[in-house]
């Protein structure tokens, strides 16, 4: 049913040569749009596909300008390209959007569009009149040049291990070492580095604080985290379930943890655990090394996903054809990882920091579900009907994670190796839980007290960082590093409160993995027919044609966590 020959959408409204320069250039074209006489059902979806026709022109621009930069930070000229579009053309799409936007509802013909195709569609174009402001567009402007300089101030960082410099991601590898004091180094000079950016950081943070704390306010909002939930497209739960999934968390989820970290101290044969032993194995057992080089991670995973499902296997080669992945870790280059989904040529662009480590593979088949989503979603009419919302997107990764397990053979030929691969990743699908509330409910204290201090931020990261805290590890004495780890987690710069999507969405993935390993084909089958809506359904819908049900609540998260450790202590 499935091809990964993807092509790039046809142009008829913007001329094949046409390419984004400059605003002056662009303008004629929302013109034509405001400007188009719209008097019969036949010219009103017409309309709707130029103007998605040109939304994915533009966007194509913007999102490559974003990843050229995202892969060379130290590059002047591809950091003003981008900051050029954010600054000198974006602001000026802004006004046109809303008033498309308007043109379309305000059309009586537009009552006779698909109930069914059209409902997710239009109700996006509500919010989007309900929140735009114009004197909003000079502050998004500002914050989307401003973020990117986490990337710019991270990319920087590189620590000194055995005389060699290293990004803070490759020197992570040493966390895996026989070597405890090695392992204790390596620990504690990341966490230094980190230290002497703190100011600049946390001065960042601040400025990124007051902008979007403005922006709720033009818009009528108490906070910006109101506000920001109506940006998101929260129309399926509330601040109150988010706070209920905190709660469930400490409840069904931290006794989990304590467990493996326990074991982890016994095996180790340690009196103590400290943070700098959560990924070392016992004398004798080597660190997993699932791979040498980018080619062999991006070669395995074609073969990995290939044994799933070939579409899978396909999406990837057809993304490696076309250089569509920037895999390595290197000085210079952003953090973290991403699927960049590309509007209009369809392939999507996969960036990550891979250095070797297990990790890495967990990474990769993760974007790579992102991407299979991505070809899925991509031949939907309207480019507003790609836009999928991040819990179901997230439910396309996460899942992926767990899937590719039944393959992971081809980077692990040993059968004791695989073993511990699986039971890593499990222990990551659970211990990741704390970490997604402790984000979560920073940022609900952050906007809703927005005129805080740096000290009063400390104190109540601290406060909710010891709330999740497990009672195994022994912190003593890193109190310091402890109380700037929110400082890693770019989405806090970059994507605010995108974060308790990844818990949702880790529920989600276990179900579809409950429904795998009872019915693999069945379950691939609703997976692929699921991510295929794109945005044309409801979050609840969408769940639904995957076979799982919209709930995160502490019941079903007791029940999931229970099966998790139940297929844990299955692998061991």
């Amino acid at each position: 049913m499935y091809t990964a020959t993807i092509q790039k959408t046809p142009r008829h409204f913007v001329p094949d040569n046409f390419v984004v320069t400059n605003w002056q250039n662009l303008e004629p074209f929302f013109k034509e749009l405001i400007d188009r006489n719209i008097d019969t059902q036949e010219t009103l979806e017409q309309w709707l596909k130029d103007q998605s026709e040109l939304e994915a022109v533009v966007s194509e621009d913007a999102c490559w300008r974003q990843i050229k930069m995202t892969c060379d930070t130290e590059n002047k000229a591809l950091e003003d390209a981008f900051n050029f579009f954010c600054m000198e053309i974006q602001p000026n799409i802004e006004p046109y959007s809303d008033a498309l936007n308007k043109k379309l509802l305000n059309n009586p013909l537009a009552i006779n569009l698909d109930y069914k195709k059209y409902f997710t569609y239009l109700r996006a174009l509500r919010k989007s009149i309900e929140l735009f402001r114009a004197e909003n567009i000079p502050l998004q402007a500002q914050l989307s040049v401003i973020q990117q300089q986490y990337g710019v101030i991270t990319g920087k960082m590189t620590v000194t291990i055995n005389e060699q410099e290293y990004t803070l991601q490759q020197a992570t590898k040493f966390l895996e070492s026989h070597d405890r004091n090695l392992r204790e180094e390596a620990y504690r000079k990341i966490q230094e580095r980190r230290l002497q950016d703190k100011t600049p950081l946390n001065e960042l943070y601040n400025q990124l604080i007051q902008k979007r704390n403005q922006q709720a306010i033009n818009a009528g909002f108490a906070n910006y985290r109101d506000f920001r939930f109506k940006e998101l497209g929260r129309f399926d739960y509330t601040k109150e379930d988010c706070f209920a999934f905190h709660e469930a968390v400490k409840q069904h989820v931290l006794p989990l943890i304590n467990i493996i970290y326990q074991k982890k101290k016994e095996k180790l044969g340690l009196a103590v655990l400290r943070p700098w032993d959560l990924d070392a194995e016992p004398a004798g057992i080597g660190p997993l090394r699932p791979f040498k080089t980018s080619e062999e991670l991006i070669n395995k995973s074609i073969e990995c996903f290939t044994m799933l499902r070939p579409f899978f296997g396909d999406c990837l080669k057809k993304m490696q054809n076309l250089k569509h992945l920037d895999l390595e870790s290197r000085i210079g280059k952003a953090p973290g990882g991403y699927n960049c989904p590309l509007a209009e040529s369809g392939a999507p662009f996969i960036f990550m920091n891979a250095s070797g480590q297990m990790n890495d593979v967990t990474t990769m088949v993760h974007e790579g579900g992102h991407a299979v989503h991505s070809f899925l979603a991509h031949p939907l009419e309207l480019s507003g009907f790609k836009e999928y919302p991040m819990e179901i997107a997230e439910v396309a990764s996460m899942a992926m994670e767990l899937f590719s397990m039944d393959h992971w053979e081809v980077f692990f030929n040993n059968k004791e190796e695989l073993t511990r691969a699986k039971e890593h990743q499990l222990e990551r699908v659970i211990t990741i839980f704390p970490w997604i509330a402790v984000i979560d409910k920073f940022q609900h204290w952050v906007y809703e007290n927005p005129q805080h201090s740096t000290a009063e931020r400390i104190t109540n990261w601290n406060a909710i960082l010891k709330e999740f805290q497990d009672s195994v590890i022994d912190y003593s004495g890193l109190e310091n590093y402890r109380s700037n780890m929110w400082q890693r987690q770019l989405h806090l710069f970059e994507v605010p409160f995108y974060y308790i999507e990844y818990g949702i969405a880790q529920l989600g993935a276990i179900g579809m993995w409950m429904q795998f390993k009872n019915d693999k084909q069945k379950a691939l089958d609703n997976y692929c027919i699921a991510l295929s809506l794109g945005a044309t359904q409801t979050l609840p819908d969408l769940y639904k044609t995957a076979g799982l049900k919209f709930d995160f609540s502490p019941e079903q998260i007791k029940v999931l966590m229970e099966f998790v450790k139940a297929q844990m202590e299955s692998i061991v």
